[in-house]
């Protein structure tokens, strides 16, 4: 892309390390929202980032506190992520800490509804020249890495976003799974129950659970995920739900789809997974900690209707 450092407001002292540059199989708007998704970093990206800690944010970008992953030399570093939307660019800078004085430029070309040209570049605070191009391929490798991550999340991201567009009608029609005893040798097993993905999986006291396999955040994949004393955590951002319940273990007022009940016939041994209860909204009593531009809960805390008398 033909824009030089002069342009951008390089700093004469920084060099040019690398570039790296590549297509991304989203459009421009879901990587606009990603960019801004500061939540993230330490989850989706935890072979490098241990924890993050929000400064300050606002329409412009971010500034955040980063915490490396353990075992990683250097202090906490403070950076900033500043957006010039107009002009299809972004600047991440390192204020303090490991790397201070860094700065990464990454421009961007929409090519189509669902194709965005990124162009990275990685200004340093280096002149040597074998010591810059050591650093520069390891910002090259380790940004292939983290933008293979954040594309995968995006594409995921805009799959599920069009199957809800596109839900039918809840049927409530109970869905048979067959013999207990054939049944235990299947699981953990994804199914769907009017069109909502659940996983149905036996925990260590023997119990049949299914809880919904999409994180009501960001709609993060939760199919895999192993629960950790009675917690799902979701890869994405972190997000923690008692696998039980589908509730919320973290207390950021987020829970899963309603999940079906198991049934198991004591006569004949059979497995019915039965459509829960109707649940209604209740609104949450705190805001909950979210990116500048989370698109909000598809699911809130929610309590069981009271039943009739």
């Amino acid at each position: 892309m033909t824009v030089d450092s002069a342009e951008l407001g390089v700093p004469a002292a920084l060099a040019l390390a690398a570039t790296y540059n590549r297509e991304v199989r989203v459009g421009i708007d879901r990587i606009w929202e990603n960019v801004l998704d500061w939540e993230h970093l330490p989850a989706l990206h935890e072979i490098y980032f241990d924890d993050v800690s929000l400064i300050d944010s606002g329409k412009w970008g971010w500034r955040v506190e980063l915490t490396k992953a353990r075992g990683s030399a250097g202090r906490p570093m403070v950076v900033e992520l500043r957006i010039d939307r107009a002009n299809a660019r972004y600047c991440v800078r390192t204020l303090a800490g490991d790397g201070a004085g860094t700065e990464i430029w990454t421009l961007l070309e929409a090519l189509g509804p669902q194709r965005t040209m990124i162009e990275a570049r990685f200004y340093l605070p280096e002149h040597r020249p074998e010591k810059l191009a050591t650093l520069g391929e390891k910002y090259r490798s380790s940004h292939a890495c983290l933008w293979d991550q954040d594309e995968a999340m995006m594409m995921r991201r805009e799959a599920l976003s069009a199957r809800a567009r596109t839900r039918r009608k809840a049927s409530g029609a109970p869905l048979a799974l067959g013999p207990l005893c054939e049944l235990r040798k299947r699981l953990p097993l994804i199914v769907e129950v009017n069109d909502e993905p659940f996983r149905l999986l036996e925990l260590e006291d023997g119990a049949l659970v299914a809880h919904g396999t999409i994180c009501p955040h960001w709609l993060g994949p939760l199919e895999d995920a192993v629960p950790e004393n009675g917690r799902l955590r979701c890869p994405w951002h972190g997000y923690l739900f008692d696998v039980r319940t589908g509730m919320s273990a973290d207390g950021r007022g987020y829970r899963l789809a309603p999940a079906p009940l198991v049934a198991v016939d004591q006569v004949t041994g059979e497995v019915t997974l039965n459509p829960g209860p109707a649940y209604r909204f209740v609104p949450s009593a705190a805001p909950a900690t979210t990116s500048p531009r989370s698109p909000g809960p598809r699911h809130r805390e929610r309590r069981s209707a009271p039943e009739r008398r």
